[in-house]
């Protein structure tokens, strides 16, 4: 791993400051200020010098900085205009390293962006953090590692086992896909502003395969079906899908478990059965 030098740069909050750069909640921004935790984000993501780096909702560019100097050539996509000059002043500073998007991470393909290895490293938007998420997942294969800050909350479901408070349909999706793995934990006091919750950063390493050859689709109804209705027995969601004895009784389920209770496999099965 090859860190670039890095060039003698202003400080964050000097660069709030003189481009107006207050967060808004509108945008979901809380700006990640301290450089030793943007450098340690950067680290997770392993050797950057090769590949793409795409990083959505950079700010004012804590976490950018942090990935250029690690080498990496970053692709920023930023909807807030107010920010993007100070991005440009960041990637003249970094010659040849930076290319920033202006618009919605909604609405950007990212499968096609920079060359592979092609990696997301980011601090997400809070409030479009699931639906990025689920959006990266139908095209999971063009992607090779995401490290990812979300709320914690919503960190603990991507890795949650059946049984613990936060394991729901994202869990299931999400490892159905990945290997999740919980890094460390985020203090609101890192962000300015900061935030009333804690966040986490999580690392997602596509499988080379799905757990199962199922259609996405079949597996976002039944997810949906089941967690729909999580306190319920399984077999009363299920009637919405079939006759709810026999999806049991194929699939090998308790039909008076709870969703919460049902491991990622089964219900797997569960939507492979209901797809043929």
């Amino acid at each position: 791993m090859t860190d670039v030098k890095a060039p003698d740069l202003p400080p964050l909050r000097e660069v709030i400051a003189r481009h107006g750069l207050d967060a808004r909640k509108a945008l979901g921004q809380h700006f990640l200020l301290d450089l030793n935790l943007t450098r340690r984000i950067a680290r997770a993501a392993g050797d950057l010098t090769t590949g793409t780096v795409i990083e959505v909702g950079p700010g004012p560019g804590g976490l950018t900085r942090a990935l250029l100097e690690q080498g990496a050539r970053v692709v920023a996509i930023e909807k807030d205009r107010r920010c993007v000059a100070a991005l440009e002043e960041l990637g003249a500073a970094f010659p040849g390293q930076l290319s920033i998007i202006e618009g919605d991470a909604l609405e950007q393909d990212m499968t096609t962006l920079g060359e592979r290895p092609r990696r997301v490293v980011a601090n997400l938007p809070y409030n479009i953090s699931t639906a990025l998420l689920l959006r990266w997942l139908h095209t999971i294969q063009a992607f090779d590692l995401l490290v990812l800050m979300f709320q914690k909350e919503v960190a603990d479901r991507l890795w949650a086992r059946p049984g613990l408070r936060g394991y729901s349909r994202l869990s299931v999706i999400t490892q159905w896909l990945c290997e999740a793995k919980p890094l460390f934990d985020v203090n609101p006091r890192a962000f300015t502003p900061p935030p009333k919750v804690n966040s986490a950063v999580v690392r997602l390493t596509p499988r080379p395969e799905p757990l199962l050859d199922v259609p996405i689709g079949a597996v976002e109804r039944a997810t949906a079906t089941l967690f729909g209705q999580r306190r319920k027995m399984v077999r009363v969601p299920l009637k919405a899908l079939g006759d709810p004895e026999a999806i049991c009784a194929a699939c090998g389920i308790d039909p008076t478990h709870r969703a919460e209770q049902i491991p990622v496999e089964d219900i797997l099965n569960v939507a492979r059965y209901v797809d043929d």
